[in-house]
């Protein structure tokens, strides 16, 4: 089984919407995981941004979360 994230918010591969940046209400989308492997124990979430803040000349890697010891039974809908 391959460990799969999703969000309702919007589709894989596509933009995330306004709503969920510094230019909307800034809150953060819904997420949820399924398949991880057998005998995980718990759960890292690192979500960066490789062309913020500057997309034009970006000079480090943006890290927008880092949410760590989620527990494995946990399937997200943070």
């Amino acid at each position: 089984m391959t460990l799969r994230i999703t969000s309702q918010a919007f589709a894989e591969g596509q933009s995330i919407p306004c709503r969920f940046t510094c230019e909307g209400d800034d809150v953060s989308p819904d997420l949820a995981w399924s398949g991880a492997p057998a005998g995980t124990r718990s759960f890292v979430l690192i979500v960066d941004d490789p062309d913020a803040p500057d997309p034009a000349a970006p000079k480090m890697v943006w890290d927008h979360w880092l949410l760590y010891n989620l527990p494995a039974d946990c399937a997200g809908r943070l």
